[in-house]
């Protein structure tokens, strides 16, 4: 256990350490194109993503990624936890997240996140909130960017499901784009708003892109979505420290009759 802290200690230091940097390299970079900004907002990400693997010992597998498209789509991911963030930028080209608007009052992380051309949307406004998500969404996608959704909106716990909204459907309809189901366990090693951060293997699941077409709506796409997140969950759920009981005693059963 001492171990582990440490570990993590050495992560949160270096976190500390990069932050400050990346973000000036940002806000130097605000005049160059987006793409050019983009790439210290990435190689951020990444730097936190190598020493999750190769310090605290966290690495994923992903499973499906030959169903990414070779064009940009929307990218619907199950939100568990700060992992997926950093990890969704490696697993898929380059993108842009939706976000809320209290995110970019963070000092520092928030001012870089404006310039890394987010979707903010202040979600106490809905009405006007589904019109920046469009107006926004069609302009990042005229940029060649990727839009990142987490349909529940907030981060929820493993075994639990969260409302999905209809927002990812809604740009994938409305733009002509795919939208690519993602499910994932990683909230069972980094739980929300936890300090540690524990090793082993998170499983993501890259399923097949659903495509608008003239009679499917967006409810009828997100079903289609939730269905297919929520059936992967319950498949590779059940491993971490932090796994919901229920799938650890199911996990533990399905060894068990193997």
């Amino acid at each position: 256990m001492i171990g582990l802290w440490i570990r993590n200690l050495l992560y949160w230091v270096v976190l500390i350490v990069i932050t400050p940097v990346f973000f000036l390299l940002l806000m130097l970079a605000a005049p160059l194109p987006r793409r050019s900004r983009h790439v210290f907002g990435v190689t951020w990400a990444m730097s936190l993503l190598w020493m999750l693997e190769h310090v605290i010992g966290l690495k994923y597998k992903v499973i499906g990624a030959e169903n990414i498209p070779s064009a940009p789509s929307v990218i619907a991911s199950k939100h568990q936890s700060g992992w997926e963030t950093l990890a969704l930028q490696k697993i898929f080209p380059w993108q842009v997240y939706v976000a809320k608007r209290e995110l970019t009052w963070i000092p520092l992380f928030g001012w870089g996140l404006v310039l890394m051309n987010p979707i903010i949307i202040n979600r106490s406004d809905r009405a006007r909130a589904n019109q920046r998500l469009l107006d926004q969404g069609l302009e990042r996608k005229r940029h060649g960017f990727w839009i990142t959704v987490f349909p529940e909106g907030t981060r929820t716990k493993p075994g639990v499901g969260g409302k999905y909204k209809l927002g990812a459907a809604r740009m994938a309809k409305q733009f002509d784009m795919p939208m690519v189901p993602v499910a994932h366990n990683a909230g069972e090693f980094w739980p929300r708003n936890a300090f540690l951060k524990y090793p082993g293997e998170i499983t993501v699941v890259v399923g097949p892109a659903i495509h608008p077409d003239n009679e499917a709506g967006p409810e009828a796409m997100m079903a289609q979505a939730e269905a297919w997140i929520e059936a992967r969950q319950r498949e590779i759920g059940g491993v971490g420290p932090f796994a919901h009981p229920d799938e650890k005693r199911q996990r533990l059963a399905s060894t068990a009759s193997a």
